[in-house]
């Protein structure tokens, strides 16, 4: 395969996030830069000490050594931080659909501060009538919820 930016993306939206495998890096938004001229990708945590990081960056270069680009440097940069901002509309869709509620407003949505809650639906029933359960789900980035509605626990991906 020919080292292009298209090629190269194309092959990095087989590459999943293993945290949340109906995500790829493309629609969590990691993948800052692909410069193909220069054989170099740039990806951002979604938080600095994600334990993930080190398998994506491994299922990168196993992806693209096994369409022939094997000289890719990885780059990982903190800086801008990763926000739930640049997760992809179609991210959003596949979180729902998964089963875990996506992110409610944006990073810049200082209400919390004030005491103000999300209102966070529920991904089973959509019903609004949910409550908090824990600040921490199943990962570090999910807050657990639970619907009132229809009894189901679920995971809420927060807002960051």
């Amino acid at each position: 395969m020919v080292a292009t930016n298209d090629n190269i993306l194309s092959l990095l939206e087989n590459v999943m996030d293993p945290e949340v495998p109906v995500l790829s890096i493309l629609d969590l938004g990691i993948v800052r830069k692909v410069d193909a001229e220069n054989n170099t990708i740039v990806i951002t945590p979604t938080y600095s000490g994600c334990p993930a990081m080190q398998t994506i960056e491994d299922d990168i270069r196993k992806i693209l050594a096994d369409n022939g680009l094997e000289n890719i440097t990885i780059e990982t940069t903190l800086t801008p931080a990763w926000t739930t901002d640049w997760l992809s509309e179609s991210g959003r869709k596949k979180l729902r659909e998964y089963g875990i509620a996506p992110p409610v407003g944006t990073s810049k949505d200082k209400n919390v501060l004030f005491g103000d809650e999300k209102q966070v639906s529920c991904p089973q029933c959509r019903s609004g009538n949910t409550k908090l359960i824990s600040q921490f789900g199943s990962t570090a980035c999910k807050a657990l919820y639970k619907c009132e509605d229809c009894l189901e626990p679920f995971d809420y991906f927060k807002c960051i």
